[in-house]
């Protein structure tokens, strides 16, 4: 008899990793979590993290199902009950509002820092659960018994199944030799968060212009987060502001509808772009979150893509023989179940992304023709709305 190290290496403790692990929690397999950084959770109480996320409601089920929702500060939860979308044109507009989808709420605003923060308590008093961090892979291998992880401190530690988690440039990836088909936008996102004058009445905002699109997200208080998708002309313009600056113009583009603005995180820019995979999973190798596939931001759906995969292999994993968990074909159904969810958001907002990034007149009158005739139909946005929330 073999033996491993874990039945279960995850390679990346971000969001989606540790959420994997903390899922894992509730069964009887060894995990392992390997992370590059020991996180820092001793931050200003009265700062913001720069990294907003949009939570869908099924993400927000599993983080409960797990124990991560209720480690978090519900004073830096916001709950978005409504989401206002503007075209280009003066008249075009759609507007959600979760009482025409019977729920609560169509999605929970959150920081980056405070979710992982929760996930990784969760993780701290499980025996069958260790985190190695700061630890830095240097090769994998694999073979047809298992998958061994060598570090670049000279550990080499041996799986049953590998798990990459660790984002849009994976190295789980790269050693699997899977060259992503990547489609850069042209485009950047740059984020700030700011405080507001007037309240947003948990209330998003989007507007698509010819040469951009700007969201703003309500925070907790009077707060809001900014992501502006745009050109590295505009970028540039953006990032080369001053605060006092950048507040006004964020203000003045959204129609001062939040009145005066005051910048509470800088503004940091990351280039934007579409990742599509020819695979996922390989014998004893299994790929989740950015490391199987990337979004365009415009409907904030990257990270809840991420928890779909982590409750689908969980879910998977689970009710498997331990010896088995590795074995391509069962890797094979956690990617066939993930397929059509993953290529439907990708092909959703890479269509939007397109659509409205364009100048041509016709599109800009279609474009706009259709919000307006989407807004009239109760049912169809009914049916957005429950798909955007069990994303």
């Amino acid at each position: 008899m073999e033996n491993f190290d874990a039945d279960v290496i995850i390679v990346g403790g971000g969001l989606v990793g540790s959420a994997l692990a903390l899922a894992l929690k509730q069964t009887s397999l060894t995990v392992m979590l390997i992370e590059g950084r020991q996180p820092a959770w001793d931050w200003p109480l009265e700062s913001w993290d720069q990294r907003i996320y949009a939570i869908s409601r099924a993400s927000r089920q599993l983080l409960q199902r797990i124990g991560a929702w209720q480690q978090m500060d519900a004073t830096r939860l916001q709950a978005t009950s409504a989401m206002k979308i503007f075209g280009d044109a003066h008249a075009a507009s759609l507007q959600f509002n979760a009482l025409e989808a019977g729920v609560d709420e169509l999605a929970f605003m959150l920081e980056n820092r405070e979710l992982q923060k929760a996930l990784w308590a969760g993780l701290a008093d499980c025996s069958h659960i260790q985190i190695i961090a700061p630890a830095t892979p240097s090769l994998l291998n694999v073979d047809e018994r298992g998958a061994t992880l060598s570090l670049s401190d000279g550990r080499q530690l041996r799986a049953r199944l590998v798990v990459g988690a660790d984002g849009a440039n994976s190295w789980v990836r790269s050693q699997l030799g899977i060259e992503p088909q990547v489609t850069p936008y042209q485009q950047f996102g740059v984020v700030a968060n700011f405080t507001i004058e007037k309240p947003h009445l948990s209330v998003a905002h989007q507007w698509f212009m010819p040469d951009s699109i700007l969201a703003w997200l309500p925070l907790a208080g009077h707060r809001m987060s900014m992501v502006w998708s745009c050109n590295d002309a505009k970028r540039a313009e953006l990032m080369a502001l001053s605060p006092e600056a950048l507040c006004q113009h964020v203000a003045a583009a959204g129609g001062a509808r939040l009145g005066a603005l005051q910048l509470i995180t800088a503004p940091a820019a990351f280039p934007l772009r579409l990742n599509q995979l020819p695979h996922t999973v390989s014998d004893k190798v299994v790929l989740i979150g950015d490391a199987a596939h990337t979004v365009h931001p415009l409907a904030g759906q990257g990270v809840n893509l991420g928890f779909g995969d982590v409750a689908e292999l969980a879910a998977l994993l689970a009710q498997t023989p331990v010896n088995q968990i590795g074995d391509y074909l069962l890797l094979r159904r956690y990617e066939r179940a993930r397929s059509e969810a993953v290529y439907t958001m990708q092909s959703v907002c890479h269509g939007l992304q397109k659509l409205f990034n364009n100048t041509n007149p016709l599109l800009k009158t279609l474009r706009n023709l259709g919000l307006g005739a989407t807004n009239q139909l109760p049912w169809l946005k009914r049916q957005l709305i429950r798909h955007a929330m069990d994303a």
